[in-house]
């Protein structure tokens, strides 16, 4: 249940961070791979800086949406 749930979060984290990223999206499929990632990134950056996020759900979302716009920025700047 625990990777159903990844995937999911993952999949609207991406999808968000590529709403969000104007011009930095790679199209549906690779933003949610992104996103996946992206929670994992966020996770550990927050977890550097000592900042937590709401608990539950939303927190998980967000943390995922910010990771992931910071993986679709460096990746926008080797795009170019």
């Amino acid at each position: 249940m625990g990777l159903l749930y990844s995937l999911l979060i993952g999949a609207v984290a991406g999808w968000l961070a590529g709403k969000l990223m104007k011009g930095g999206g790679f199209g549906l499929l690779l933003n949610i791979i992104i996103g996946i990632v992206g929670g994992i990134v966020g996770n550990w950056l927050f977890g550097q800086l000592n900042i937590s996020l709401m608990d539950g759900v939303v927190g998980d979302i967000l943390t995922g949406a910010i990771g992931a716009s910071v993986i679709l920025f460096v990746a926008g700047l080797f795009k170019k």
